[in-house]
């Protein structure tokens, strides 16, 4: 194993790395709107706080020289389920025909009272699976 945190990435809120390397996986962290630099939470829609979030996954995928195109499963934590459509949008245009495995669950609060966190398992390297 090996912890991973990435200096461009917002820091934790807690006692957490922002990812973990195990084998031929990346477990990161799940991942809030925030400013990297200010450490304030950006956007007041499920759109503008999706994108932050996403873009924050992709700072720390990069930090351990992967891409959102790494990713193979997702874990979307939703404040409300009425922002499904919204958060689904951005989602689809960020992976841009890259469809990992998902679920998307609603929750009471996510931290700092974010509309969205998500976090994601990412494979280090292309493996070949039967049939490809």
């Amino acid at each position: 194993m090996e912890i991973i945190n990435i200096k461009d990435a917002p820091a934790a809120i807690g006692p957490y790395c922002h990812a973990m390397k195990v084998g031929n996986l990346l477990f990161c962290s799940g991942q809030t709107p925030l400013d990297p630099a200010t450490m304030q939470l950006v956007g007041t829609t499920i759109e503008e706080q999706t994108a932050r979030v996403l873009e924050n996954l992709a700072i720390v995928l990069a930090g351990a020289g992967l891409t959102l195109q790494n990713i193979v499963k997702t874990t979307v934590y939703l404040k409300s389920m009425d922002d499904f459509q919204g958060m689904n949008r951005v989602y689809a245009e960020r992976f841009a025909g890259h469809t990992p495995s998902r679920t998307t669950i609603a929750v009471k609060q996510n931290p700092l009272d974010a509309l969205v966190e998500i976090e994601c398992i990412a494979e280090l390297f292309v493996s070949s699976f039967l049939g490809d």
